[in-house]
């Protein structure tokens, strides 16, 4: 194992937890069109059946409601998948920021004070923070795959890593 500190490691388990929520954001996606889909079909299969039956303006009305259903629905699918992303990303970016600041405030009080204690905290505290981090790239591999077998292969699940800001500035202070 590499070492990190408990900074890094807070950021991995935060992009972890927010690519899982992705994930699940996919799965529902992709279950809700599969929803709409299989109530097509049955609608379809249905309304034939009964066509005979019904007279040329109440079929009309029907293929009309049926439409108008089947597009509100799909579009209010969309929407709240895509607002739910919006959100998980905001937070992400938001939590990551505030790792990096509260780890950059960390140091510059042990340089002002030239007491250790949070430095011995988190020294402590990371083999936890660790395996969480492994139990939350478990649940977020899981999750992928999960959304995987509901979408088939029209999903492309959040399991990219991206270099967090703080990252991004340790490796430019490094270079």
């Amino acid at each position: 194992m590499t070492a990190k500190n408990l900074s890094t490691v807070a950021t991995d388990l935060i992009e972890c937890y927010g690519n899982t929520a992705k994930n699940v954001i996919d799965a529902y996606r992709a279950g809700g069109e599969r929803v709409v889909t299989v109530l097509e079909k049955r609608w379809n299969t249905a309304f034939k059946e009964s066509r005979s039956q019904l007279t040329k303006d109440v079929a009309k009305n029907a293929s009309a409601a049926q439409l108008a259903f089947s597009v509100y629905y799909s579009k209010g699918l969309t929407q709240t998948s895509k607002g739910a992303e919006l959100v998980v990303s905001q937070l992400v970016k938001l939590a990551e920021a505030g790792v990096e600041r509260v780890a950059a405030n960390a140091s510059l009080f042990e340089e002002k004070t030239g007491l250790s204690t949070l430095n011995t905290i988190a020294e402590v505290t990371k083999p936890g923070a660790v395996v969480l981090s492994q139990f939350a790239a478990k649940l977020e591999e899981k999750s992928a795959a999960l959304a995987s077998k509901i979408a088939g292969n029209d999903v492309t699940t959040a399991s990219v890593k991206r270099a967090s800001a703080f990252g991004q500035r340790r490796a430019a202070k490094a270079a």
